[in-house]
């Protein structure tokens, strides 16, 4: 037997390799789950046949492996099904039996089973009763194996199996966001993946009809149309998932980073000006994915109207073109797309304003989906269109999930045919986890949420805002637009800038509004970079801001849309420090539009004093304690610095300052999502670059830094640190301890700077879509010294290196304001020293960052 094996384990192994071979040159992928079916087929057989079972057992191919669809490193799910009183030495056999699957390279998953057991694993688990739909005989006894399916088809409840393969879908797609798009998707589990079909298939059968798709159109599920489009959406999953277990030599079904340009290259793809290879990729499978989702959407009702054609319909008559039927949207005649094709639009208006409506009725959804070809260069001139279409965001409910439904079905990117350009586009900016379109459309839910009652209780400044904004529905449009050109190879701010001009002045918006919208979407990364990168507390940046904004309502409008746009780019971007950078700056740049004039530092410097004392009084400091302290602080302190800053500042300091030992205090930080550090010592070189090098050490991430020098030359630093996420049981107590002891240590100690090399894991991201360095140094307008600007993949001891490099250039920082989305680094700092002033040296400076930046 041993000599057996391994003939087997080699054909196998040989035939296997012929496939890979084969595959590469008829790219047919039926064909592949076939032949490779037939192979594993025959050396199951060929084992089972060595083991002289006289017809005593039946062994049986379930699940995928069942249907015939046996992809290169998939599971083989087998079932021994035993007689109702089998003897021990048949048990003993079957138990030598699946050792030897293994043995000869089968990834076997196997249970054994009489047909009793398989019939009450099914009724107890839908996922059992499933497998147990697609069965093959590979081999043993047939009346066995046709007992089986017999007990199988009288006992399953075809209703209830189909709203438990219902609930299993919709399970399945919350877990996967409920979006087809994630930049890393599984084509098997993910929204429109091969599982969405199969659910198709296993639900047909369970209700007794024939799941091939060509017999599904002489049955009148599907149409023509729809089973060719079903058809090749599947074989360019099907055709991916074999290239990406090829590629990646073991079971994997998602497309990882890591695989994607090589399976892209198996595609025939290849790299252009504007788009790598795998981009093209991702296209061509979100588009697929599109077309299964949304059939998936009409068949399944269309099924479920099979198992429940007899029940009795509640009919409720809306206007002249539709009707609710069963509490779902329907046409009154199915020609009436075609007759009036404004019906179409008409449609999502009926949906937001009837929220009792759960759907659109099967019969009713097949005919929009089929009219969409309707939607051309003369219905987006009609005017009836256009009136819909703007009032589709007038509706005090329901816009999110119409334009959702829209652009689903197709129909939102045909009526903006821009909008259709960037469905399915990638954003490997590393901090997008959604493509464009998805992101669009979660920057409007965004919106949208904060102008809804009960969220309020989560954004309530947003809420308020927005509640007392007219014509919200002009803030919605700059967020359809905002990104809507990107991918065009120019600016898109610019780009979309034109877009949302034009369609605002078709759709009958007056100049005003329009401008309104267009300057948005010019606008809309202002803020944000503002706030990331500027000394927001720096009176000459607020009156910069505030010329540029002009009012308060562009203030508002683009303060709303700059939040619903960073939480529209991932979970991971948004956090409380964000928040509060954006709300500072939004309310100092009120405050200077509403004084009409520039502002009286004077005035600002002793309210803010005002309101530090006031809080040192709370906290039991006595009158006048701080002002030794503030006798050495300038305006540029109090400006930069809140009130809340100020006075633990000189909580802490008001003893201690002309201490000749470093002093480092740490606290929770009002946001509670990290710590704030303050450190005062005398001034000394490399004290920057040390701090830097200590956070990087112990792992602790520097989010923004405020470094000051006092008149007597100390330096007052504050920094804002993020705790490592492996942080493990080590409580905010202990974490600030070990800041407070070990960074003034590290300070006193001093000694030969030892900077970090290149270390920790990267972000797989960055890895396969590297970022290309960018270091830009710059005379500041205000003429105080130089800011550094740099861009880069964020990677461990990235700050700490840069930080060594100006040491080196015995160059002072003033200021910092560290960005990080996702794993991109967007860093910048104001410079002091002389090499800034020599032109040789800044050269030398700006090459070593860029070596350090590429480490």
């Amino acid at each position: 037997m041993t000599s057996e094996i391994s003939l087997w384990r080699a054909a196998l192994s040989q035939t296997r390799q012929d496939l890979a071979q084969a595959w590469n040159e008829h790219r047919n992928p039926g064909l592949l789950l076939q032949e490779h079916c037939v192979a594993v087929d025959e050396a199951i057989q060929k084992i089972w046949a060595a083991h002289d079972f006289d017809n005593q057992a039946a062994l049986l191919a379930v699940g995928g492996y069942g249907r015939g669809e046996l992809f290169p490193h998939s599971d083989i799910d087998i079932l021994v099904l035993l007689p109702d009183s089998a003897a021990a030495i048949l048990q003993e056999k079957i138990g030598q039996l699946i050792p030897l699957f293994w043995d000869i390279g089968l990834d076997v998953g196997h249970s054994v089973r009489t047909v009793a057991e398989c019939l009450a694993e099914a009724q107890n688990d839908i996922t059992i009763e499933t497998t147990l739909l697609e069965t093959r005989l590979l081999c043993g006894n047939q009346n066995l194996y046709d007992n089986l399916v017999t007990e199988l088809e009288r006992h399953r409840d075809p209703v209830g199996f189909f709203e438990a393969k219902v609930l299993e879908q919709q399970q399945r797609h919350a877990k996967a966001f409920g979006v087809t798009n994630n930049l890393e998707p599984n084509i098997k589990e993910n929204v429109g993946g091969l599982r969405d079909l199969h659910t198709l298939i296993w639900v047909a059968k369970a209700i007794g009809l024939n799941s091939e798709w060509q017999t599904m159109v002489e049955q009148d599920i599907l149409t023509r149309a729809e089973a060719r489009l079903l058809k090749n959406a599947q074989q360019r999953l099907q055709t991916l998932r074999i290239d990406l277990h090829l590629t990646a030599h073991r079971r994997e079904d998602r497309l990882i980073f890591d695989l994607q340009q090589k399976v892209a290259y198996q595609w025939g793809l290849t790299d252009s000006k504007e788009l790598r290879a795998s981009e093209k990729l991702m296209e061509q499978y979100y588009r697929a994915a599109r077309i299964i989702h949304q059939l998936n959407g009409i068949l399944l009702p269309n099924l479920r109207n099979r198992l429940f054609s007899q029940a009795k319909q509640n009919v409720v008559i809306l206007n002249d073109r539709f009707k609710s039927v069963n509490g779902m949207l329907a046409l009154r005649r199915l020609d009436y797309f075609e007759k009036n094709p404004s019906a179409i639009l008409e449609t999502f208006l009926l949906l937001s304003q009837h929220p009792e409506l759960n759907g659109i009725a099967p019969r009713t959804l097949r005919a929009l989906w089929h009219a969409r070809g309707l939607i051309n260069d003369r219905f987006r001139r009609d005017q009836t269109n256009r009136d819909l279409f703007i009032q589709l965001f007038t509706q005090p409910q329901g816009l999110t999930r119409t334009l959702r439904r829209m652009n689903l079905y197709g129909v939102l990117g045909r009526y903006l045919p821009a909008f259709g350009k960037i469905v399915g586009r990638m954003q490997h900016d590393l901090f997008h986890v959604y493509t464009v379109d998805e992101h669009i459309l979660m920057v409007v839910r965004n919106l949208r949420r904060f102008a809804i009652p009960a969220f309020n209780h989560e954004y309530p400044t947003l809420s308020r805002l927005i509640a007392d904004f007219q014509k919200p529905e002009l803030l919605y449009l700059a967020g359809l637009f905002h990104d809507i050109a990107k991918g065009r190879g120019g600016d898109h701010s610019e780009l979309g800038k034109s877009d949302a001009r034009e369609f605002c002045l078709n759709h009958g918006f007056n100049e005003e509004e329009t401008e309104l919208v267009e300057w948005l979407v010019q606008e809309h990364l202002t803020f944000s970079s503002i706030a990331q990168k500027q000394d927001i507390y720096d009176p000459a940046v607020i009156a910069d801001f505030a010329h540029r904004v002009q009012t308060p309502r562009r203030l508002t409008a683009l303060y709303l849309l700059t939040v619903a746009d960073i939480r529209g780019t991932s979970p991971k971007v948004w956090n409380a420090w964000k928040a509060k950078l954006l709300e500072d700056l939004y309310h100092s740049t009120l405050r200077y539009l509403g004084s009409g004039k520039q502002l009286d530092l004077d005035s600002a410097l002793e309210e803010r004093k005002h309101e530090a004392r006031i809080l040192l009084r709370l906290n039991m400091v006595p009158d006048g304690a701080e002002e030794a302290l503030w006798q050495q602080l300038d305006m540029v302190y109090f400006l930069r610095h809140e009130a809340r800053e100020i006075a633990w500042h000189a909580r802490v300091l008001n003893r201690f300052a002309r201490t000749e030992q470093p002093l480092v205090r740490a606290r929770l930080s009002d946001d509670r999502e990290g710590i704030d550090v303050l450190v005062y010592t005398p001034d000394k070189p490399d004290l920057f670059a040390r701090i830097c090098l200590f956070f990087n050490k112990t792992a602790y991430s520097i989010a923004d830094a405020k470094i000051y020098t006092t008149r007597h030359k100390y330096a007052l630093d504050t920094f804002h640190v993020f705790v490592p996420e492996n942080g493990g049981d080590i409580s905010y107590r202990e974490m600030i301890n070990f800041i407070e002891f070990e960074l003034a240590h590290a300070i006193e100690r001093g000694g030969d700077l030892l900077c970090p090399p290149s270390q920790g894991r990267i972000n797989r991201h960055l890895k396969h879509f590297p970022i290309n360095p960018q270091v830009n140094i710059r005379a500041d307008d205000k003429g105080d010294g130089y800011v550094l600007s740099i861009v880069a993949g964020d990677k461990p001891g990235l700050l700490a290196r840069v930080a060594c490099v100006l040491s080196s250039y015995k160059v002072s920082v003033h200021s910092a304001k560290i960005m990080t989305l996702g794993g991109r680094a967007e860093d910048a700092f104001l410079l002091t020293g002389a090499a800034l002033n020599d032109a040789k040296s800044l050269l030398m400076m700006q090459a070593e960052l860029l070596d350090v930046l590429r480490i």
